[in-house]
């Protein structure tokens, strides 16, 4: 039984040093590949939006990151569990995809009626129909971005969650680092930083007030990214909720906003509560830490545990 104890805790420390080592390679290449992008982005002084090719390449470090830390440690990308299952996984995919809509609804549905933000539906032609009234043609943006648009943009998030959910957050969990999931909410949104205070992403007309909500914002999206991975032991939730918020967010909501606000978009005071608010009330609760659909006896955690 001594034997078996000891032997227990050399693997386990083994384990440990091999997560955080995967970490460093991991964060080493995230870093160095995102500065030559961000430089690019930074150099041209224009929003980001303008460059999409820089911005996809961008998205895509994550990815590489974690595959170049995979192949160091000649890892297999079966944690990173691109299975699902139906069973456990139905209930948070669904939920990774309508919450962005809740958000919306509530944080600029509150800031248009007040006057805080001007609602101005863009004036576009969708799948053939072009409605005069505003109310159609935001409905319609809005049905698209839900759909069609929630697809195209899982291209680009899948970059940043193989990165972030399928290997960045779950080393942090076997490295024993202190609370994982609030650490990946802080370097994630670190990674958008230069851009925010640059003014050339989610900036209002204050960046560093911008990149201050933005940091509260997105550890809260990071609690509810992690919580659909590891509640359904699947990647892929955690994909549908950046893609669906990326293209509800910002392709409906903030393109029927008229100007900068400091109370709407992804750096507004409105989203930063409505987001809050709503995760608050999907994470409450035991969760499960599954690495694939199919785990038994997964570890049962709560939010403030992790």
């Amino acid at each position: 039984m001594v034997y078996e104890t000891a032997s227990s805790v050399r693997g386990m420390s083994e384990a440990v040093a091999r997560a955080r080592w995967g970490l460093t390679i991991y964060l080493g290449v995230l870093v160095a590949g995102s500065a030559v992008l961000e430089f690019l982005l930074w150099r041209t002084h224009e929003p980001i939006i303008k460059h999409r090719g820089l911005v996809y390449l961008l998205m895509w470090v994550p990815a590489i990151a974690s595959i170049v830390a995979r192949l160091v440690l000649r890892e297999n990308v079966r944690d990173l569990s691109f299975r699902f299952s139906l069973r456990v996984g139905l209930r948070p995919l669904l939920v990774a995809w309508l919450l962005p809509l809740g958000v919306g609804l509530a944080a600029y549905g509150f800031a248009w009626c007040l006057g805080l933000a001007v609602w101005s539906p863009p004036d576009v032609t969708i799948f053939g129909a072009h409605p005069e009234s505003p109310l159609a043609r935001f409905l319609l943006l809005l049905a698209y971005c839900m759909t069609a648009g929630s697809i195209l943009s899982a291209f680009a998030a899948a970059g940043e969650e193989i990165g972030w959910r399928g290997y960045m957050l779950t080393r942090l969990i076997d490295a024993r680092i202190r609370k994982p999931v609030l650490t990946s909410g802080l370097i994630w949104g670190a990674w958008h930083l230069p851009t925010i205070l640059s003014g050339q992403y989610a900036a209002g007309p204050y960046p560093v007030f911008s990149a201050t909500v933005f940091m509260v914002d997105i550890v809260v999206a990071a609690y509810f990214a992690a919580y659909v991975r590891l509640q359904s032991g699947s990647i892929w939730p955690a994909i549908v909720a950046h893609s669906s918020w990326n293209s509800i967010i910002q392709s409906a909501f903030d393109a029927s906003t008229q100007g900068q606000s400091i109370w709407v978009g992804e750096s507004g005071i409105f989203c930063a509560l409505a987001d809050f608010a709503l995760v608050a009330l999907v994470v409450r609760g035991p969760w499960a830490v599954k690495r694939s659909p199919g785990e038994a006896n997964p570890l049962s955690v709560s939010a403030m545990e992790i």
